[in-house]
């Protein structure tokens, strides 16, 4: 099946769901980028983990109710959306469409939905803040140098950011083998393999070189010293990140310094939810990386129940395995307020630029819709557990 939607679509308007976005994408990039948006670590469970979570689940509709019209809105800090999804951080995004971070930017300030600027981005918070100001939220990744991370903060503050949102579920890299298999490492050199793969995908090669080879992750080029080169940066960014030392201590040095709304990414265990909370976090993010860190991590919806026992009253957001319309009205149903999702949109940018971010959003949106009809629920807000069957006692 696979195998006949890459040779029938040819272009972004006839992509139906994300899968479709998915193929194209993959006949856009060279192996060795379209793997490092795709895949996970290790054996890759947590990547089928992370969907097949919501197939323990099916809903439950309700009929002779006026659907006509659906309300998708939601509130985030005071602050309405028009759909429980925002875009999730992903680093390194020129390197698959140039210029992606901002066409992030642009689709989030369209939609109006949040879009969560990648700690690894290429593109400066300043330039993508001045795009979408009320849309930017900035990822932060701690480093071991405190000067550092106390000065992201403030640029952040600077640039007119107002969500800051601290991941904290990479203590140290992970074992992504498809990227070492593919030679996708630091320092980054071309392999034949390499070669053969970019001249076969010759408008991302056209990329590549425009942007002058690795693309320069504009948020370290400050700490890197005057003239410094884009594989420079990338390697301080990669001394100074990840930061094992990191500990409670250094959320509770961010909530200091940062004035606006504070969330923390990354979590999936109600005890961290609750002290990151009593520490002064205005929200949590259940999430596991989307798989690319802990292999044998759970699955956000699988614990989004528990933390949201934990914590009856906090905004939880989730990501991670977020393809459909109607897993965002399961993570609805077990306690998320909103979700995230980032390698659909990746895929759109990497599959036709700008209209393939907005495609992928159109999308989802669309499939959101036709599910709340469905199953009889007008307001995305008064989905709860009433609409939801478990098949069986979820993994």
């Amino acid at each position: 099946m696979a195998i006949k939607l890459q040779a029938v679509l040819m272009n972004i308007h006839q992509a139906i769901n994300i899968e479709d976005i998915r193929l194209l994408a993959k006949k856009k990039l060279p192996k060795v980028a379209f793997d490092f948006i795709d895949g996970g670590v290790d054996d890759e469970i947590g990547l089928r983990h992370n969907r097949e979570a919501f197939k323990d689940y099916q809903l439950v509709p309700r009929y002779l109710r006026d659907v006509s019209q659906c309300k998708t809105a939601v509130d985030i800090f005071d602050q309405s959306f028009s759909m429980p999804i925002g875009i999730s951080p992903m680093g390194l995004a020129s390197l698959f469409k140039l210029g992606a971070d901002s066409m992030m930017a642009h689709a989030a300030k369209k939609f109006n939905v949040p879009y969560v600027m990648s700690g690894s981005s290429n593109h400066s918070m300043e330039m993508v803040a001045k795009i979408a100001p009320d849309h930017v939220w900035f990822q932060l990744y701690c480093t071991n140098d405190d000067k550092i991370n106390q000065d992201l903060v403030r640029r952040a503050s600077d640039s007119g950011i107002k969500t800051l949102v601290l991941t904290v579920d990479v203590p140290v890299n992970s074992n992504r083998e498809r990227n070492r298999r593919n030679g996708f490492t630091r320092p980054f050199k071309f392999t034949p393999s390499i070669i053969a793969q970019g001249l076969m995908h010759p408008y991302w090669l056209i990329d590549f070189f425009k942007s002058g080879g690795v693309p320069m992750m504009q948020n370290w080029q400050p700490y890197a010293g005057e003239g410094a080169s884009a594989d420079a940066v990338a390697d301080l960014f990669g001394r100074l990140t990840p930061s094992p030392v990191s500990t409670w201590k250094t959320l509770e040095n961010i909530r200091q310094w940062w004035p606006g709304k504070l969330l923390v990414k990354g979590i999936l265990h109600p005890d961290d939810a609750v002290q990151a909370v009593n520490m002064g976090a205005d929200g949590i993010v259940v999430s596991n990386h989307g798989a690319r860190q802990l292999d044998t991590a759970p699955s956000p919806l699988q614990m989004l129940p528990s933390i949201r026992a934990t914590l009856p009253n906090t905004f939880l957001m989730m990501d991670s395995g977020i393809r459909r319309g109607s897993d965002l009205v399961i993570a609805k149903c077990l306690g998320a307020d909103s979700c995230l999702f980032g390698r659909p949109m990746m895929f759109g940018a990497a599959a036709a630029g700008q209209q393939g971010v907005d495609r992928s959003l159109t999308i989802i949106h669309s499939e959101l819709n036709r599910i709340m009809a469905q199953i009889g629920c007008q307001d995305f807000a008064q989905l709860d557990a009433s609409y939801l069957m478990a098949l069986h006692k979820p993994r």
